[in-house]
């Protein structure tokens, strides 16, 4: 009884009930039908405000080994990320990336610098001191965002139904901005699999990818 007096009033009021929220998992796979870890799945609301995503701490990409570490990080909009030197040579981090363009002059082992990203998009990192030097931080705007598993599956809770765009990004994916994305109307749930043709990765990245 009470839920319905609840939609009654909600109808008088001229107001729709929310839509219902759903699961949705996401598969990604290469060419060969392997799966792709580090791809990033990105959902957005079609017609909609997409809540942003939940803002935490701890962020950093360490400089290690002559080495970034992670290889792929995946943060808020707005995120402050530190770049501690763990190495026993200095470093000097860039990006040239349009969604972050910055540079941190040299700095020496246990120096720490900060950056914070504030506009949505994937960002390179290199060294100017070590080539071999490759990472990516995936900086997003929406609450629905994860990275693939080592079985290159992604599941995503709570996301309304009605009409969402999936999007799926990886550094070395072959198309226009290293994404593609597929718009599907959203019921009780749904399950997607992307087929996502990659490029060879530089020597450098090795299995990290």
């Amino acid at each position: 009884m009470r839920i319905v007096v609840c939609l009654s009033v909600l109808l008088l009021l001229g107001m729709a009930p929310p839509p219902p929220l759903a699961g949705v998992s996401v598969a990604v796979r290469g060419a060969n039908g392997q799966p792709v870890v580090n791809a990033v799945v990105s959902i957005r609301l079609v017609g909609r405000d997409t809540p942003g995503p939940r803002m935490g701490s701890g962020y950093a990409v360490r400089q290690q080994n002559i080495q970034f570490a992670p290889f792929l990080s995946v943060v808020p909009i707005d995120a402050d990320v530190a770049f501690p030197n763990l190495d026993s040579v200095r470093h000097q981090v860039y990006s040239f990336s349009p969604a972050k363009r910055f540079e941190l002059k040299l700095y020496a082992r246990e120096q720490n610098r900060t950056v914070r990203f504030d506009r949505a998009g994937a960002v390179s990192l290199g060294c100017n001191i070590h080539d071999q030097m490759t990472a990516f931080i995936y900086v997003t705007d929406s609450v629905f965002t994860a990275r693939t598993d080592a079985a290159g599956n992604v599941n995503l809770a709570g996301v309304p139904a009605g009409p969402i765009s999936i999007t799926v990004w990886h550094p070395y994916l072959r198309a226009p901005g290293n994404q593609v994305s597929r718009q599907i109307d959203l019921g009780g749930g749904a399950r997607e699999t992307f087929t996502a043709a990659l490029r060879p990765p530089p020597p450098s990245a090795g299995s990290s990818y």
